[in-house]
């Protein structure tokens, strides 16, 4: 009898004539076997794990890669072998051709198997070492019983030893996302970081060489061809009040004290752009002469110019006189991005490795005008205390895996040593004694609608240049009227000017009423123009620790490889994974509430059902409610543990919808929920827009108000009430208040709904304060396509957002270290309706 070809299935999808991919080839080696992990972008990212066993590779596509936590299991399924010569294949699989899109070598390396390794392959218990460049240590595939499936599904699971670390803590596949194929197959060391002496972290050697031909300026994998355009903004960074919680995640780098820089580099032509668009090229020879020297055709690079004083600090007043002064020689930039370069755009490639690419560029280049910014080893908090002691500004926090946005991001944190930010110039005070110029600076910010709001004086940090510097800009600035929307501690003697001018400010605090506490001058700022300047609000708890994951399943998972969503792949088990781990998360937001269950068993493309009440069958963690809560039915349900998310997962569950009113009290709710829904043609900045109108009008009415995206198109706003008036009483109520909303601004806003009330219109959803009726909770999943979720944030994050879905399943983990920190004080801030009902003239009915 012929022997079977193991490669036959895999030679049957592939035609040869079009795919780079190897037919066949490889030489076996039973005494060092190889393995290797290929990340993929075709449909959707995964990584294809593949030991060499009996002359072949045989294979597994793992959807998120391998996890160095035992308790994380991750879905393996089955493939057909590959030949042994694929260990080395990477690159680009043509389209409409099978498995089309980027492939890199991940990791590569040696097996050892624990015990026989055919025996083990043969019963679905496949133990073995792993010596990687990225993997290290104990592992164990094991494969789970086969219902009919056409691949069969495996767990690839990290086993307990030195190698292995919490997922909470570090992911391998986020913290080295590049590809090893430039170093030699054989065993090395984890890179993962490990713990060395006195809890400081290390990294094993070839962690700095993950990123594919980086050493050789190569382009990152998710870089795609473009033309260089234009012009183009820069990423910002949000201001933070402490430290993320997972460490391995981020890198640190200077909080430089002097102007952003945007280099444009095309053939000969050099441009330097401040973040404003001001081409500061002319000002700055001496720079434009060392990016000159660079290898670089075509490119956009991020960066900061300072001018460092004797002891190597950056000196934002010595930079400014540079500039008055026209001496710009020593001043220096520093670059910390590349977004685009040589005909790519680089800006979806993880940061890391961006960084690689812009260390390559810059490795072999002299010039004292030009420099790399470098990251700081340590915790976090040694960085920032670091940095504090040697008089830096702060540090910047940037996540390894985040992708270049034009916009400000929490991807990208300040953490400062000092309060420090920038403030309008609106007028002066005459000094005192011999000293020149200027007493004092009177500053403010400006709000949403335009106004210039009064902040304080600053007075001191000064020299006697600066004061007469000041002097002469300010004169010609003058003006009679008090530019500040009110009055100021310093009307009588105070000179008014246009409010032309930016100065940088440090601060100790904030008072309640708005003002500025020992106030520190640091310079004009010539690079922001000032009707940007806003009080700078920080992310409170921005990167509070993340939630220890209950990824270690309570529940058995039937069909586990079942695909829940085709145009992302997502399996149910992924779907169970996820609200394991959100559980600590979202019990909050359902405890003592009414839920309903939105079933999708056939995935989202099948019939959905909605259910309210319990069946005959119980559920761990779901516990029926009293029958007389809803008399006349079936029990109502509530998610009493957070093993009830899984169970509910279990079943088929992807979306869980609460009341506005808690078990104990169901007749008093205790919220109100608008839910804006954009209608065709509304265009996403009209959604924040709407969100902003509807926050500031309850503010006027005295109510606080909290956001969160829907996971769907729009926003959901929650005001926290106490419970002293019926359903009828606060539907009602918002019905008001949305109906005036829509009588004020009927551009804008539309109180019917239905489609054809509301094209080009917000539909401000307030129905879904009746009794029964509910809103999707805070971490929901949503059963539409793409998998959006329901994510609680800050109102200052409202201009981050680039739409309801802006978080999605695949995104989910960039955001779960922040969790709900943004609504800290929610369970404080119950208020009484009634003042608000005076404030709009609404009056009860006797049905209410």
């Amino acid at each position: 009898m012929p022997k079977t070809d193991p490669l036959a299935s895999y030679k049957a999808k592939r035609n040869f004539a079009a795919t780079p991919e190897p037919q066949a080839g490889g030489q076996p080696n039973p005494a060092a076997r190889a393995f290797v992990i290929q990340k993929h972008w075709a449909r959707q990212l995964h990584y294809d794990f593949r030991l060499e066993l009996d002359g072949s590779m045989k294979s597994w596509a793992v959807p998120k890669g391998p996890s160095l936590d035992p308790a994380v299991k991750r879905m393996a399924v089955q493939v057909e072998d590959h030949p042994l010569s694929y260990n080395r294949f990477e690159g680009e699989i043509p389209p409409k051709q099978y498995g089309a899109g980027r492939v890199i070598i991940w990791d590569h390396g040696v097996w050892t198997p624990l015990g026989d390794p055919q025996a083990g392959y043969r019963d679905g218990h496949l133990k073995f070492e792993l010596a990687g460049h990225k993997l290290a240590g104990r592992w164990v595939l094991v494969r789970m019983k086969a219902k009919g499936e056409k691949q069969r599904p495996w767990l690839l699971i990290k086993e307990a030893d030195e190698h292995a670390r919490p997922a909470a803590e570090y992911s391998v596949v986020d913290a080295l996302p590049g590809s090893v194929a430039s170093l030699p197959p054989g065993g090395q060391a984890s890179a993962a970081p490990t713990k060395g002496k006195a809890g400081t972290q290390h990294a094993a050697p070839a962690g700095r060489t993950q990123q594919p031909g980086a050493a050789a300026g190569g382009i990152p994998a998710a870089a795609v061809k473009a033309a260089l355009p234009a012009t183009l903004e820069p990423q910002l960074a949000t201001l933070s009040d402490s430290v993320p919680g997972a460490p391995d995640a981020w890198r640190y780098e200077i909080k430089f004290d002097g102007y952003r820089m945007l280099v444009r580099i095309e053939g000969a032509d050099i441009r330097l752009y401040t973040r404003n668009g001001h081409d500061w090229s002319a000002k700055l020879p001496s720079v434009v002469h060392a990016l000159a020297q660079l290898d670089i055709a075509s490119a956009w690079l991020d960066g900061e110019i300072v001018l460092l004083d004797s002891a190597g600090k950056p000196d934002f007043q010595a930079l400014q006189g540079a500039f008055d002064q026209a001496r710009t020689e020593e001043i220096v930039l520093y670059l910390f991005d590349v977004p685009f370069y040589g005909g790519y755009d680089v800006r979806d490639a993880p940061l890391v490795e961006r960084q690689q690419l812009l260390a390559a560029l810059l490795e072999k280049q002299t010039s004292p005008s030009l420099r790399l910014s470098e990251a700081f080893e340590g915790t976090p908090q040694q960085v920032r205390e670091s940095a504090c002691r040697l008089g830096l500004e702060g540090v910047i926090g940037k996540r390894k895996t985040a992708r270049y946005r034009s916009r400000r991001s929490p991807d990208w944190i300040k953490l400062k040593c000092a309060q420090r930010q920038e403030f309008v110039v609106g007028g002066y005070t005459d000094p005192n004694g011999s000293r020149p110029g200027i007493g004092a600076l009177l500053v403010g910010v400006y709000d949403r609608e335009g106004k210039l709001h009064y902040s304080g004086k600053v007075g001191t940090g000064f020299d006697q240049r600066t004061l007469r510097e000041l002097k002469k800009k300010l004169t010609p600035l003058a003006r009679a009227t008090r530019p500040f929307v009110v009055k100021t501690d310093n009307d009588s003697g105070a000179h008014w000017v246009n409010p032309r001018l930016v100065a940088e400010v440090s601060f100790g605090e904030w008072t309640a009423a708005g003002r500025l506490r020992h106030a520190v001058f640091k310079g004009l700022r010539a690079d922001k123009p000032p009707t940007l300047i806003v009080r700078e609000q920080s992310i409170q708890g921005a990167v509070a620790p993340e939630p220890k994951p209950g990824d270690a399943l309570k529940v058995a998972v039937s069909h586990p490889e079942r695909v829940v969503d085709a145009s992302t792949g997502t399996t149910k088990l992924q779907i169970v994974a996820f609200y394991a781990r959100v559980a600590p998360l979202m019990m909050s937001h359902l405890k003592d509430r009414p839920v309903s269950l939105v079933r999708a068993p056939a995935g989202l493309t099948g019939q959905l059902f909605f259910q309210k009440h319990l069946d005959a069958s119980p559920v761990a963690g779901i516990r029926a409610l009293d029958p007389s809560l809803d008399p006349g039915h079936a029990p109502l349900l509530e998610v009493a543990k957070g093993v009830g998310l899984q169970a509910a997962a279990q079943m088929n569950v992807l979306e869980f919808h609460t009341w506005n009113a808690r078990s104990d009290n169901i007749a008093k709710p205790d919220r109100m929920t608008f839910d804006l829904d954009p209608g065709e043609g509304v265009a996403w900045c009209r959604v924040q827009e709407a969100a902003q109108v509807v926050q500031a009008f309850l503010a006027e009415l005295g109510l606080v108000s909290f956001l969160k995206t829907s996971g769907g198109k729009g926003l959901h706003i929650v005001v926290p009430i106490k419970r002293r008036y019926d359903w009828d009483t606060v539907k009602a109520f918002s019905h008001a208040i949305v109906r005036h909303l829509a009588e004020t601004v009927p551009a804008r806003f539309a109180a019917k709904s239905g489609p054809r009330n509301r094209v080009g219109k917000v539909f401000i959803d307030y129905l879904r304060n009746g009794f029964g009726a509910t809103t999707v909770a805070a971490w929901s999943v949503r059963a539409r396509a793409g998998l959006g979720i329901s994510v609680p944030l800050g109102w200052n994050e409202l201009d981050l957002l680039e739409g309801g879905t802006h978080w999605t399943l695949a995104n989910i983990h960039t955001r779960l270290e922040i969790g709900n920190a943004p609504w800290h004080d929610y369970a404080g801030s119950a208020q009484a309706l009634t003042p608000a009902m005076k404030r709009l003239g609404f009056e009860r009915t006797p049905s209410q």
